[in-house]
This record gives structure tokens, sequence and C-alpha cells, in this order.
């Protein structure tokens, strides 16, 4: 919880930090009483319209199921338009995502039995659990979806949520597979990763295959680590096949040629290097560099 610089020293300033204590604290009885006080002495304060939408929230919090994605949907714009400005302006960032991670886990839970329709994937109790942060719950939603590594959406949650929950050897292949059904998703997801404290390797990474890979999509992404990183050959060979697209046949035969490599078998790997060449001249040249 913070103290706002909008709120004078004083007693206004202890009434509003009682409201937001209890209000972080998920006690709507004593954020209640304290919103009550406050209104009482000062009732133009700039506090009380935040605090008001937010234990007006606590006071409405339900447990039903959604009947519909139309209903998730409203209820999800509400938390996001309405709630989240209120809690951060209140509460601060620490609290105020605390706070809003348990209204969407809530969501979440309520959009658990929902059926899966593309056109409305924020309904979807999968990206609710991502949200909130809460990755294995977000794994789970994801992966119960029919085909969900064929669908760049569920692929993306449960790329981010595996990634996230269980590190990056377990998350490589799925990002992987990301790029070859949906590279924009992909190069998204990668950025977002990368922005965490503890990825500087993978921003690293990202830097250095859009310098030596100029103007390719991230489908190519898979490939071009291949040959920079061979050590994630392990990680990425569980990465199941999507399209056979030209950067998917490229990411096989560069693992073909790591394998011929180690067994030394030379005629093998003349073959694999031409098909490499004529699968991606620049990527062989890159190659070529690294032997």
């Amino acid at each position: 919880m913070r103290q706002l610089d909008i709120f004078d020293d004083g007693r206004d300033l202890m009434r509003v930090n009682e409201v937001a204590a209890a209000i972080a604290g998920d006690d709507l009885a004593a954020a209640s009483a304290a919103l009550a006080a406050l209104q009482a002495e000062f009732p133009d304060h700039a506090g009380i319209g935040p605090a008001s939408a937010l234990v007006a929230a606590m006071h409405s919090r339900a447990a039903t199921p959604f009947g519909d994605a139309g209903a998730a949907l409203a209820a999800r714009d509400e938390l996001e338009s309405r709630l989240a400005p209120a809690a951060q302006a209140l509460l601060g960032s620490d609290d105020a995502r605390r706070w809003l991670a348990a209204r969407l886990r809530a969501l979440a839970a309520r959009a658990a039995r929902l059926p899966w329709q593309a056109s409305q994937a924020r309904a979807h109790a999968a990206g609710l659990y991502l949200a909130a942060g809460a990755w294995p719950e977000a794994l789970a939603a994801a992966s119960s979806i029919e085909s969900w590594r064929r669908q760049p959406q569920p692929l993306a949650w449960a790329a981010e949520a595996t990634w996230r929950h269980l590190g990056a050897d377990a998350g490589w292949p799925l990002l992987a597979e990301l790029a070859w059904l949906a590279p924009p998703r992909a190069a998204a997801l990668a950025r977002a990763l990368a922005a965490t404290p503890h990825e500087r390797r993978l921003a690293r990474w990202l830097t250095a295959f859009e310098a030596d890979l100029d103007g390719e999509d991230h489908d190519w992404l898979p490939a071009w680590l291949l040959v920079e990183q061979p050590l994630l050959a392990g990680p990425l060979a569980a990465a199941q096949a999507q399209r056979d697209s030209p950067p998917e046949r490229a990411f096989r035969t560069v693992l073909a040629l790591l394998r011929l490599e180690r067994e030394g078998r030379q005629r093998e790997i003349a073959e694999q290097r031409r098909l490499l060449r004529d699968l991606h001249p620049g990527l062989f040249a890159l190659y070529l560099k690294t032997r």
C-alpha cells in the first residue's frame, strides 16, 4: 500500500490508509467501516471514488459460474477498465496487483465451464488465470482445449504458462511450435518473456536473431537458435511438427546436422548441409561460421 501524493498529511490520510489497508487485506467489513468513516469526515475527498468502487466490487463478489461468454467478458471488462485504475490509484502497484489477481482467479473459476470460442478468447479461463499469474491453472485450462497445439491462442497461453511455471527448458518446445504456427504471436510472447529480469539471455538472443536475419519472421527463430546455441537442441527437440514450413524443415535439418556431426557421418552431413543451404542461404552461412 502507498500513500498518495494527492492526499494531504493528516487525519484524511489516516482515514484513506485505513480503507486501503482493509481493501488490500480483503476484509469487507473493515473496508466498509473505514470507507463510511472517511465519507463522514471528508465527504469530498478524492479517495472516496476509487475506494467506493473497490468496496462495491467486494460486496457484489459472486461465485456462480458464468452462463455464457458475454457475461464473462462483461465482468473482465469491468475489472480491467474500472476496478484496475481504482486499485492502482488507491493501493499502489504491489497491493493492486495482488488484489486484482485474486479477482481474476475468481473470474477464471467462474469461467471454467465455458467452451472455447476463438472469437471470445478473453472470456476463457486460461487467459484469466494467465492474467492472474496462476501459471499451473492457466496451463491446465489451455491444454484442456481440443487441438490446443494447433490453435494460436491456446498454444500461446500454454507456452507462456509452461515457461513461467516450469522454466525455459520446458517452455522452448511450445514457443518453437508457436513460432511456426503464428510468428507474430511468438515474437510478442518472446519479447514479453525477455522483459523479465531473469531472462536476459533470451533478450540478447532475440536481439542477435533480429540482427542476423533482418526482416525474417520469427518462425525462423528456432532454427537460428540451434545454429547459435546448440545446447538448446535438447529441450527444442521436443517440439512437435506443425505445418512442415521451410522454417520448420530448416529446424529439423539443423537438428539432424548436430546429431550427424556428433556421429561423424560425413556423407550425410554434406547432404543435410545442401538442404539447409537451399532452405535459407543466410542461415546456412551463419551455420558455416560456427564450424
